[in-house]
Formats: structure tokens, C-alpha cells, sequence
């Protein structure tokens, strides 16, 4: 791959089936999720909940906030290791809300890993290795090196044809020449045809600030920020010229997991023949990562932190109804909870006493062995009172942009708290709908009250077919 450098001195629209408004083209909105609105625990200075206001995006489990907060601490001063935080409570408690605001106030870079306890009972891999991935894939590896790059702002992107030397037909890319500038001057670089086709890839175009690698690896660090007076639709990063030489040595940091290494490991890369290429397509499985590989990788990156070239930052492993694994997964999760390099462990279940899956009479609290609640800090999320409910119902309503006409505030607080939470805010976004069809701009309690009528609880659902099956009867 060459690389030489030379100085210079210089949309058609579908009909609709009501009348809701089409979304508008130029905006691009992100996806709101359950839990788009929880940004931390919502705990002050002295580590105390604030109820005053949603902090944090948080409303009510004042204990369990403070509960967390406490293990927040621990794990950022590497004394929780062996442990596990076990969240009880009833469903739609905020549990898993209580999970994402720790790995929030733990930081953005902190690898977080949900998964479920079903999840583990796969074809294809053992039980015993879907854990380990789910382990491996939540300590991140922080990898600081120091290379040599070309960074600037692109000026000039011009590719040079010539004649296709393997057909009579059609031309080939010879070369790219690329122009950066810097702060203190520019570079014009003649460059192999494969950065010109990285480059299309990533997107770039004249204006951007980049930087190439000499192993060929092309980065978009942003939009240079002398083209910000300017209108585009795609909003931009906008970066300020980089400083220095175009030619420089520049310190870079990647971040990737240890489950990122075992994969890159377990699946080597075979030749470039049409038979290579074919296998790779026919073999799409899950790899199982050995317990020799793992230790081979361990053993490199014990290297480079000790060299002082990478980092270990353990995340979070977020196991929601925990109940549902089995004495061989829980023996396993005992194993993996000693190990030297094992991430802050989270677990969440809403059972009392259940019977241990995989045994016939062991009931545990929780349906979790002894052994294993003994190295688990209980904490347990308590039912939502109705005025909490509005406060969540009205926070998710200013999230996803909803406003709620007189009184039906109170009426899905009411629903909520008599319900459930879950089923007041399933409710919020089909009643938008119906407004928006109504044209109303604001959702009424015509629009709940229909919602109701289209849309059952568990427990009246439940009722009305037990009705129906007593009168067959």
C-alpha cells in the first residue's frame, strides 16, 4: 500500500389513511425508548436522592437510588470485586432503569452488557459460554498508541484513471491525490487506490478533518469548523483545523472489549481463494471461544497494561430475571464472580420464593442459590404511588413531545397506580394518534378513554376470556 507525499505552496410521498400529520422530511429524530429519559441516579453532592425534581430522569426509589450510589462508589474505587448487586422487586418497579443509571454515573465509556436469564439456553453454544461472552464483552480495553499520521482538512479529492489492465473494458482507479491543510501549512499526498475506496466508505468529502494512518486506515474526525456559517440539512461535529504539521505523530486512543478480542481470535481469517471466501459464508454459526484462547488473550493484554499501552476499565453486566438460569449457570456465575478481571455484576429478578431451575426441590429466595445471595447487596425497588406516577407519565409525555389537555394526567396516574405503570405509559403515544386523526393538538380524555376501550389490561383481558370459557361451560 504506497503512500507518497509532495510539499506544496498551496422523495415521492405514499397516501395516508387518516389525517396525521406526515413527520417532516428535513428532521431526523431519534428512536425514543423505554428508558431514553434515565441519565443517572439523580443524587446530589452528598449522595442523597433529589426529590424535588426528576433528577437524573428519576422518580421516587429514593433508597434504592442511594443503595446504588453507595455501589457506584465502590466500584469506582475497585472494591466491589466478588460481589454482585441483586435488585428486587415487583415488575415495573424501575429495575432495569436503577441498571442503565449506574453504568450512566459509572461514565459513557463503561461497556455495558444487558442480557437476559433465558438468553443462556441457546442451540448452539453451551450454557456455561453464553456468560462468559456476555462477561468478556463488559471489560473494556482502552488502548493508547502513539502513530504517525497525515491530519488536516481536506482540500482536494481527485482520483486518477487509467486503463483497466485485466479487461479491454472500463477504467481502474490508479491513485488519489489528496490535499490536507493545517494550521501551519498544506500537503498534497498521491495515494493507493484501496484509502480512495476508505475514504468513499467513511463518507468524506472536500471540507472534512481527517486523518490517515500509514497502515492505510482512514478516520472522519468531523466537519471542519470554517464551513459552519453554512446550511445543511445532515447536522454536523464541527471541528476546529488541527494544529501543527499535516505530517505529525499523533496519540490515539481505541476503545474495544476483551469479547471483541476473543472474537477477532476465534475466527482467523482464511486466504483470499473463491473456497476461503465460500467456507466463511457457509460457517455464520457462533464461534465457541475456548478457555485456552481466552487465557492467551488475557495474557497479551496483561502485557500491554503492564507496559503501560492499555488500560482495563471493567463495566456492567446487567442479568434481568435472573431467575431463569440454572444450578450450572449459577455454579458458573459463582466461578466467574472470582475472577481477577470480572465487571460489576447486576442482577435483577421480581420472585420470591421460587424453585432453583435445574432441581427438583431446592426453593431459594429468589430462586437463587444460597451460595451465590451470599456474595449478592440486596436492594429492593419499591411500588409507585399515584402522584409518582403523574411525575413519570408527564416526564415521558415531555420526552416524546405530548401534550395532555385537563384531567388526563390524573386519569392515567390513576390507571397507573391501579394497574400498572407500564400500561398508563403504553397508553401515552396510541392516544397521540387518535388526536393528531381528531385534529387536536393535545391529547383528551375522549382520546384515553378510547384507548381503554382498544386496549385491555392483563387483568380484565384475563377476566373477560375466564367469562367466556364459564359460559361454554
Amino acid at each position: 500500500m504506497s503512500m507518497k507525499a509532495s510539499t506544496s505552496s498551496t422523495p415521492s410521498s405514499a397516501p395516508v389513511a387518516h389525517k396525521a400529520p406526515l413527520p417532516p422530511s428535513s428532521n431526523r429524530s431519534s428512536r425514543i425508548a423505554p428508558h431514553s429519559h434515565i441519565k443517572g441516579l439523580g443524587l446530589n453532592s452528598e449522595g442523597r436522592a433529589i426529590t424535588d425534581t426528576a433528577a437524573g430522569g428519576f422518580v421516587g426509589q429514593e433508597n434504592a437510588r442511594e443503595a446504588c450510589g453507595i455501589i457506584v462508589d465502590l466500584v469506582k474505587s475497585r472494591r466491589f470485586s466478588g460481589r454482585a448487586l441483586l435488585l428486587v422487586g415487583a415488575p415495573g418497579t424501575g429495575k432495569t432503569a436503577l441498571a442503565l443509571a449506574v453504568s450512566h454515573e459509572l461514565g459513557s465509556k463503561v461497556p455495558f452488557c444487558p442480557m437476559v436469564g433465558s438468553e443462556v439456553y441457546s442451540t448452539e453454544v453451551k450454557k456455561t459460554e453464553v456468560l462468559a461472552e456476555s462477561f468478556r464483552r463488559a471489560i473494556g480495553l482502552r488502548i493508547k498508541e502513539t502513530k504517525e499520521v497525515y491530519e488536516g482538512e481536506v482540500t482536494e479529492m481527485t482520483p486518477s484513471e487509467s486503463e483497466n489492465p485485466l479487461s479491454g473494458y472500463g477504467k481502474t482507479i490508479s491513485h488519489v491525490v489528496v490535499g490536507l491543510k493545517s494550521v501551519k501549512g498544506t500537503k498534497q499526498l498521491r495515494l493507493d487506490p484501496s484509502i480512495y475506496e476508505a475514504m468513499l466508505k467513511e463518507k468524506i468529502v472536500v471540507g472534512d478533518v481527517i486523518y490517515i494512518e500509514h497502515s492505510g486506515a482512514v478516520k472522519r474526525v468531523g466537519r471542519s469548523d470554517a464551513y459552519a456559517s453554512s446550511y445543511d440539512l445532515e447536522s454536523e461535529t464541527y471541528v476546529p483545523l488541527p494544529k501543527g504539521d499535516v505530517h505529525k505523530r499523533k496519540e490515539l486512543v481505541q476503545d474495544v472489549t476483551l469479547g471483541d478480542l476473543d472474537a477477532a481470535n476465534a475466527r482467523p481469517q482464511g486466504g483470499q481463494d473463491i473456497m476461503s471466501v465460500m467456507g466463511s459464508l457457509v460457517k455464520s454459526g457462533r464461534t465457541e471461544v475456548t478457555e485456552k484462547l481466552r487465557k492467551e488473550v488475557n495474557k497479551v493484554v496483561k502485557g500491554y497494561v503492564d507496559q503501560g499501552v492499555a488500560e482495563v476499565v471493567p463495566g456492567v453486566v446487567f442479568i434481568d430475571e435472573v431467575h431463569m438460569l440454572d444450578i450450572e449457570c449459577f455454579t458458573y456465575l459463582n466461578a466467574l464472580l472470582e475472577s481477577p478481571m470480572a465487571p460489576t455484576v447486576i442482577l435483577a429478578t421480581n420472585r420470591g420464593n421460587a424453585l432453583v431451575r435445574g432441581t427438583q426441590d431446592l426453593v431459594a429466595p429468589h430462586g437463587i442459590p444460597v451460595d451465590l445471595l451470599d456474595r449478592c447487596m440486596i436492594v429492593k425497588t419499591e411500588p409507585y404511588a399515584k402522584e409518582q406516577v403523574a411525575k413519570v407519565l408527564q416526564l415521558r409525555a415531555n420526552i416524546e413531545g405530548l401534550k395532555l389537555a385537563e384531567g388526563v394526567l390524573d386519569k392515567l396516574a390513576t390507571e397507573g397506580e391501579k394497574i400498572s405503570l407500564r400500561y398508563a405509559l403504553q397508553l401515552l403515544a396510541p392516544a397521540s394518534i387518535i388526536a393528531s386523526i381528531n385534529d387536536r393538538s393535545e391529547i383528551s380524555l375522549e382520546d384515553v378513554g378510547e384507548m381503554n376501550e382498544l386496549f385491555l389490561d392483563a387483568k380484565t383481558s384475563a377476566a373477560m376470556i375466564g367469562a367466556s370459557e364459564n359460559l361454554k361451560t
